[in-house]
């Protein structure tokens, strides 16, 4: 299968994945029969490439790097647009209010969008202060992610910045980090929310702890440029992707790189579904469980050889003693 150039990708259901290409189209990829289901004009290719995909009430949204935001229903009624700014880099959907966006890009600051009233968005950030030369410090959002359990949003920049807001205390960041010297591209939240994965230009990636903003320790064996993030929603795994051409999946807790494909072109987007991953672990439970029987039915067979050899230890020290005797009746006979 050939596609255009993918520039981002959604799951619409566990069976069904949106892929948003370079020519304007959406396709609807079925993984269960392995083809695409279905095909929708969705941008003009003067608006620039989708930054984003989601789907809600049967809706299908959509954004552009122009900053229009589009809401496709279904059943073909009028789209609703909504103007973000220009310069949009991403777009994420709320997993737990899905009608909610956030949005952000090169000179457009982070803002949070409720698509039942788009008119104005629900939430704006505002600029940190001036550096200490008193300079306006640029604005560049590159990737961002909602905290479902704090009600918090998560940012990293282009300015190697990584960024908490929440909407409910104040407009500017309430933590503010960094790691390295680079743009951060692609950002993703493991299970806990308590740290958050970072990649940047140079296929470095980190693990950041959200309480301290401290760095807790980088991934090793990864390069090139990180377009991909995606941490595993219950399993302490990470899976990225980029401009090397390899995906990769790294454990969170000791950092280790666990597996390593090579996909021959260059990489954009990254997903990983949670039911083939508990498949796979009760597949490799019934295989342990195999293994354990197997060596059961090994060690039963044992003993019964163990019975063979105490009865050869028997034997060969009867053989012994009837040497031994023998041996002394020879002595005796010399001796007489």
């Amino acid at each position: 299968i050939t596609v255009p150039f993918i520039t981002c990708v959604s799951v619409h259901i566990h069976t069904q994945v949106l892929i948003g290409s370079v020519n304007g189209r959406v396709k609807t990829f079925s993984t269960e029969k392995g083809i695409f289901t279905e095909s929708r004009e969705c941008a003009d290719l003067t608006h620039g490439r989708f930054t984003g995909i989601a789907v809600t009430d049967r809706s299908l949204i959509t954004c552009v790097e122009s900053g229009l935001l589009k809401v496709w229903p279904e059943a073909g009624n009028e789209t609703v647009e909504i103007n973000v700014g220009s310069g949009v880099c991403r777009m994420r959907q709320n997993p737990s209010e899905r009608h909610h966006v956030a949005t952000g890009g090169k000179e457009n600051p982070l803002k949070v969008w409720d698509l039942q009233r788009p008119d104005t968005p629900i939430f704006t950030a505002k600029n940190v202060a001036n550096d200490w030369l008193d300079l306006r410090v640029p604005v560049w959002v590159r990737d961002m992610a909602f905290l479902t359990q704090s009600n918090k949003i998560i940012t990293c920049t282009g300015h190697h910045q990584v960024r908490v807001y929440d909407p409910l205390c104040r407009r500017r960041p309430v933590l503010e980090a960094e790691f390295g010297e680079v743009p951060l591209t692609a950002l993703s939240v493991p299970p806990g929310e308590n740290s958050v994965v970072v990649g940047n230009t140079h296929g470095q990636l980190a693990n950041l702890d959200l309480r301290k903003g401290l760095v807790r320790g980088c991934m090793k064996g990864t390069a090139g440029s990180v377009r991909g993030l995606q941490c595993h929603p219950s399993l302490p795994l990470v899976a990225s992707c980029g401009l090397d051409r390899f995906l990769r999946i790294h454990n969170l807790q000791d950092r280790r790189l666990i597996h390593k494909v090579y996909l021959k072109s260059r990489l954009n987007c990254v997903l990983l579904s949670s039911r083939d991953l508990q498949q796979c672990v009760s597949e490799e439970e019934e295989q342990l469980q195999e293994t354990k029987t197997e060596e059961d039915e090994v060690w039963d067979v044992m003993e019964t050889v163990t019975e063979k050899s105490s009865k050869r230890a028997a034997q060969d020290e009867d053989e012994v003693q009837d040497v031994q005797e023998r041996d002394k009746k020879k002595k005796k006979r010399t001796k007489k």
